[in-house]
């Protein structure tokens, strides 16, 4: 049966030697293990492979508080966010009034914009870091804008009228 890996089929002595692997290409960068900066050969017989060992942090995913801060103060940005969205969604099931559901979702996508705001300003914001401070941003705050708008717009008797909007929603579900 053959082996997946392509240098574990030749002889030990056969196997090159860190100095033999750079990719020529002067001021390549070469990684600690061996290999070169360039890109795998692939088909043209380069016994090379790059494998990742390691992600990067995102930016601000570090403590929100010192290390030797309970569990909740490190993560309260996340928590903060997680508060508000549980709030909204328990306005929404438990419907203890007449428009508790454009409410609770209200509160849902307050929580995101709260998380885009958190994120922009905030050095570090915990495990509310999932991505790039951009990507970030922009996920929690564009879900957190439609999840409002939508919940303004929600039939019957609107809060927000947008006249296009309406139209477009009547030519997708008719």
């Amino acid at each position: 049966m053959p082996s997946c890996s392509s240098t574990s089929s030749r002889p030990p002595s056969a196997r090159p030697r860190r100095s033999d692997v750079s990719s020529g290409t002067p001021g390549a960068p070469e990684n600690p293990d061996g290999a070169s900066g360039a890109p795998d050969a692939g088909a043209t017989g380069s016994p090379r492979r790059r494998l990742t060992t390691d992600t990067a942090r995102p930016e601000g995913g570090g403590r929100a508080a010192p290390g030797d801060a309970p569990a909740p103060a490190r993560q309260w940005p996340l928590l903060t966010v997680l508060v508000l969205a549980g709030l909204g969604l328990l306005v929404v099931g438990t419907d203890p009034f007449p428009q508790a559901f454009r409410v609770g979702a209200i509160l849902v996508g307050a929580a995101l914009l709260t998380g885009a705001a958190m994120r922009r300003v905030l050095p570090s914001v915990g495990m509310l870091a999932v991505r790039s401070r951009f990507t970030d941003m922009i996920t929690y705050g564009v879900m957190g804008g439609l999840i409002v708008l939508l919940a303004l717009m929600v039939q019957p008797a609107p809060w927000l009228r947008i006249p296009f909007l309406e139209d477009v929603l009547h030519l997708t579900v008719t």
